[in-house]
């Protein structure tokens, strides 16, 4: 069982940057693949990146390919994403979740869930 809390969200201009961050509970962090997920209102729910449980292997949505990096720290079990050039189609609630086995697109192929942050990007 793992229990996520996200937090880094706000506001933030066209072009800008901010990083999120989802600290977990538990001893078992590093078994988990993590992705990261965004639900803007009247829209479904959005892949946005996962990463394997080592950090060694990572991929993105298309939509946030090449700026957005997703890493970990096992250490202090916590998965980030840096998002850059922010643009207002990015402005959601960002979820962090935890999955069992790497390579997953699918909220639903995703076990634990945080609460979400709220990121808006204003032009």
């Amino acid at each position: 069982q793992v229990q996520l809390r996200e937090s880094g969200g706000g506001l933030v201009q066209d072009g800008g940057s901010l990083r999120l961050s989802c600290a977990a509970s538990g001893r078992t962090f590093s078994s988990y693949a993590m992705g990261w997920f965004r639900q803007a209102p009247g829209k479904e729910r959005e892949f946005v990146a996962a990463i394997s449980g080592s950090g060694g292997a990572s991929y993105y949505g298309d939509s946030v390919k090449g700026r957005f990096t997703v890493s970990r720290d096992n250490a202090k079990n916590t998965v980030y994403l840096q998002m850059n050039s922010l643009k207002p189609a990015d402005t959601a609630v960002y979820y962090c979740a935890a999955a069992v086995r790497f390579g997953y697109y699918h909220h639903y192929d995703y076990n634990h869930w945080g609460q979400g942050t709220q990121v808006t990007v204003s032009s």
